[in-house]
């Protein structure tokens, strides 16, 4: 695989989650340099007009404390970059920080997965093992204050997430309000270091169906699927189904080491374009022997974005896989990030990425090729269901989440076509061994 020599790049496929939702794959170094350093007369005519505007803002403003040269420089890069796409962002240091932390599958918190609902900030789920679910929090739990502050009206995901994230062994004192009781309650927790697993819920089907569960792609995912897949292959598991439903994404070459052992060495799995030679790359299978070939299907819906698609993409795009479910999100351009100065940072769109046979999926994403679409109650009951796999016992699970674990028609469907194709392989194999 190409490697770029430059300083600090990094090269981003952004998803629709909302606390992660990256595809990235890490190069060698490109420092950022601000301002003004290219011998450009544009560029310079640029600064100059700027920082003419910087200094007229600053010395005339009615309030000195916001024109401050460092809070209007700050403001206006954010303005600059955030105006391109979607996707583009200048990082404070805070922001590059988290970003670091979430793309290496660690952060330390409660453990609990929240959502935003009509302005209501819902627990999904307690993440098993942790602060939150030892103290007995619930899937439909509100939380309505932390640390004796409200949540505003117009309060962010970020935002909540942030105060209830801190350094591990600290405390937060949060205020739920349970719907099913109608009853406020207060718990204050130490935070503790977290580990999401980005795969999980591995294990065998009716049928010698393999079933493995990916929730993002992380720095850990591509050995965490190796383990997982050996495991199956190890319990004689005669056909695959991957879950990416609802992965927002995560580290490129994470995405790439997933897929590559059904590729052979050398077969391609995803390409970007970009302006710059550097941004334009071929990701290709590297590892030696054979290929893994199994009947396989990838389950996917519209949340399944950036890395994710990568992998539907490359499996479907070459007839390895048959995907079944709702059409992708569709985020097929590449972001890198940039390092600067302070510990700040640009995630920049520098290029888009392409299916092996050439296909951009931005904007439109993967139509399934069996369609399975789910309401939405469905789609958020089968949501902690698949976050919450540990609890088999259903009347456990009702007691836990307040719901009972309903049907999965997509899997279900997925079941379905792998019985389909096996049956048909075993009638080729007849016929062939008749002649």
């Amino acid at each position: 695989m190409h490697t770029v020599s430059v300083m600090f790049k990094r090269i981003l496929l952004i998803g629709a989650g909302v606390a992660l939702g990256f595809a990235l794959t890490v190069g060698a170094a490109r420092l950022a340099n601000a301002w003004g350093l290219l011998p450009n007369r544009e560029l310079n005519r640029s600064a100059d007009y700027m920082r003419e505007v910087l200094q007229m803002v600053n010395k005339n403003y009615v309030d000195e404390t916001s024109a401050g040269y460092d809070k209007l420089a700050k403001t206006a890069i954010h303005g600059m970059v955030e105006s391109l796409d979607p996707h583009s962002e200048f990082l404070e240091s805070k922001d590059y920080n988290e970003l670091e932390e979430e793309l290496s599958g660690d952060f330390s918190g409660i453990g609990i997965q929240i959502e935003m609902r009509k302005g209501h900030v819902l627990v999904i789920a307690p993440i098993a093992n942790s602060p939150g679910e030892r103290a007995g929090i619930k899937h439909g739990d509100e939380i309505v204050g932390i640390d004796g502050k409200g949540i505003e009206k117009n309060a962010t995901m970020d935002a909540v997430v942030d105060r209830l994230r801190g350094k591990p062994h600290t405390n937060v004192t949060v205020d739920f309000f349970r719907p099913g009781s109608g009853k406020k309650f207060q718990l204050t927790l130490a935070r503790e270091m977290i580990n999401m697993a980005s795969v999980r819920g591995a294990r065998v089907l009716a049928g010698h169906t393999g079933y493995v569960q990916i929730s993002e792609f992380s720095e850990h995912t591509g050995d965490e699927f190796d383990h997982a897949l050996d495991g199956l292959l190890k319990q004689d598991i005669d056909c695959l189904i991957i879950d990416l439903r609802s992965n927002p994404g995560g580290l490129l070459d994470s995405a790439v080491a997933v897929a590559e052992p059904f590729f052979r060495k050398g077969e391609m799995i995803v390409s970007t374009r970009g302006r710059q030679p550097e941004d334009s790359d071929e990701y290709r299978a590297e590892g030696d022997g054979e290929p893994l070939v199994l009947p396989m299907v990838v389950l996917i819906n519209a949340g399944t974005a950036s890395a994710a698609e990568v992998v539907t993409g490359a499996l479907k795009d070459t007839s390895r896989g048959i995907v079944v479910g709702e059409r992708s999100y569709g985020k097929g351009s590449v972001q890198s990030i940039f390092k600067l100065k302070n510990g700040e940072g640009l995630r920049l769109t520098t290029a888009k990425y392409y299916t092996p046979s050439g296909i951009s999926i931005h904007e439109k994403g993967i139509a399934p090729d069996v369609e399975v679409v789910l309401t939405a109650d469905e789609d958020s009951k089968l949501r902690v269901q698949r976050t919450r796999d540990d609890i088999t016992n259903p009347a456990e699970f009702k007691e836990r989440f307040g719901f009972a674990p309903i049907e999965d028609r997509q899997l279900a469907a997925a079941l379905d076509v792998l019985k389909g194709v096996k049956l048909l392989d075993e009638r080729r194999a007849a016929v062939a061994a008749a002649r």
